[in-house]
C-alpha cells in the first residue's frame, strides 16, 4: 500500500436504514416491524426499508409494488423529508464536535477526516466510537462506522458490520483485508465490469493485482488506472468539506447492443434509481439528462431544463423518455449503454418550490 495514503485517518459514517429508522424512532408502533418508506402507487419506488423489511428482499430504489409483493405485511409510510433533514442536521452537528473536515454524501452518509480531531481523542477508532454513542444517546438512532487510512477503504469498512457496527482497517492490515475480496467490492465495478473481469480470469482483488496498469487502462480506459490503484488500497482523494454534488446519475451497459426503441425498460429502471437517490439531496435539480453510447462508443446526450424540478418519479421518467425521442440515429444504429441523470442543482430557496415535490 502507498505510504502517502497511510497518514490520514478517515471515518465513514453511514446512518442505518436512515429514513425508516427515523420513522420507527418517532412512532413506537413501527418498531420491530417491516417498514417501507415509499409513496404507494404503480410507479413509486422505495426510498428506504427497515432491516425487518430487508429480510424479505426489499431494497431502496425497488418499485414499491414489488416491495409489496415481497413483503405483504410491510407497513408503507410516505416519506417526510423535513424530518429526515432535521435528523441529518442534528447528526452533522455531532460530527462537527470532532472535526470540521466533513464531506456529506447524502442526508445519511458522510466522510470525516479525523487525522487531527477537535476533542483530543488519541485514535480515529475512539472518535468513531464517540460519534456512534452520541448519535445513539442524543438522536436515538444508530450509525455504522468504518475507520481506515483513506475514503475508499473507510466506505467498505462501514458496510462490514452493518447495522450498528464499527470496523477498523489499520494501515498495516490493508493488504490482508483487501486481497481476498471479490472485485465487486470495488466502487464502480458493476455486473458488466465484473463479468468482463471474470472473462479474463479475474474474480478477486488478489487476482486483479496481477494485471499491469497499462493492461487495465487498455481494457477499461481511465477507470482501469483507478482499478489498479484501488486494488492496492491506494486512494489519494481527500475529504473535501461541503463539496456539493454536481449531478446524480445512473447508467448501465446492455448485455448486447440494442436498437433505440428497445431502451425504454432500462430508462425506466434508471429513472427510478436516480429519483430515489435524489430524495437524499437537500438541493433541487432543474436539468434532466439522457446519455446514450453507441456500439462504436460514441456518446450522445440530450437534456431538458425546466423552471422547477421533476415532481415525481413518473415525471422524471416521462422527461427522460421524451429526450430519447430527440435522438435520431441512422438506420441500424445500436446502443451499448444508457444513462439518466439530474444536474443543475440549486438551493431550494433559490428555485420556486414545486407544490407536489415532497407530497
Amino acid at each position: 500500500m502507498d505510504e502517502r495514503a497511510t497518514s490520514r485517518k478517515i471515518v465513514h459514517i453511514d446512518m442505518d436504514a436512515f429514513y425508516a429508522s427515523v420513522e420507527q424512532r418517532d412512532d413506537p408502533n413501527l418498531r420491530g416491524k417491516p417498514v417501507v418508506v415509499a409513496w404507494k402507487g404503480n410507479r413509486s419506488v422505495v426510498c428506504a426499508a427497515s432491516y425487518e423489511a430487508r429480510k424479505f428482499g426489499v431494497r431502496s430504489a425497488m418499485p414499491a409494488i414489488r416491495a409489496e409483493r415481497l413483503c405483504p405485511e410491510a407497513i408503507f409510510v410516505p416519506p417526510d423529508f423535513v424530518r429526515y433533514k432535521e435528523a441529518s442536521r442534528a447528526a452533522r452537528e455531532i460530527f462537527h464536535r470532532h472535526t470540521d473536515l466533513i464531506e456529506p454524501l447524502s442526508l445519511d452518509e458522510a466522510y470525516l477526516d479525523v487525522t487531527e480531531n477537535k476533542t483530543g481523542l488519541p485514535t480515529a477508532t475512539r472518535v468513531a466510537k464517540a460519534i456512534r454513542q452520541q448519535v445513539r444517546d442524543e438522536l436515538h438512532l444508530t450509525a455504522s462506522a468504518g475507520v481506515a487510512p483513506n475514503k475508499f477503504l473507510a466506505k467498505i469498512a462501514s458496510d462490514w458490520r452493518k447495522p450498528d457496527g464499527l470496523f477498523v482497517i489499520p494501515p498495516e492490515e490493508v493488504d490482508a483485508f483487501l486481497t481476498p475480496l471479490p472485485v465487486g467490492r470495488i466502487p464502480g465495478v458493476g455486473k458488466v465490469t465484473e463479468k468482463r473481469l471474470e472473462e479474463i480470469g479475474i474474480k478477486t482483488i488478489s487476482e486483479l493485482r496481477n494485471l499491469e496498469s497499462a493492461t487495465l487502462e487498455e481494457r477499461f480506459g481511465r477507470y482501469g488506472i483507478r482499478l489498479y490503484e484501488l486494488a492496492r488500497g491506494i486512494d489519494h482523494n481527500p475529504v473535501v468539506a461541503d463539496r456539493p454534488a454536481k449531478s446524480i446519475s445512473a447508467e448501465d451497459t446492455f448485455e448486447r447492443d440494442i436498437p433505440l426503441d428497445e431502451t425504454e425498460s432500462m430508462i425506466r429502471r434508471l429513472a427510478e434509481k436516480v429519483w430515489s437517490a435524489s430524495r437524499k439531496e437537500t438541493r433541487i435539480a432543474r436539468t434532466v439528462v439522457l446519455k446514450l453510447k453507441t456500439s462504436e462508443f460514441t456518446i450522445l446526450t440530450r437534456s431538458h431544463t425546466a423552471g422547477s424540478a421533476p415532481s415525481s418519479c413518473e415525471e422524471l421518467t416521462s422527461i427522460a423518455l421524451s429526450l430519447r425521442e430527440r435522438v435520431k440515429p441512422p438506420t441500424g444504429q445500436r446502443f451499448r449503454l444508457v444513462g439518466v441523470g439530474l444536474s443543475n442543482f440549486r438551493e431550494s430557496d433559490d428555485v420556486p418550490a414545486h407544490p407536489t415535490l415532497f407530497n
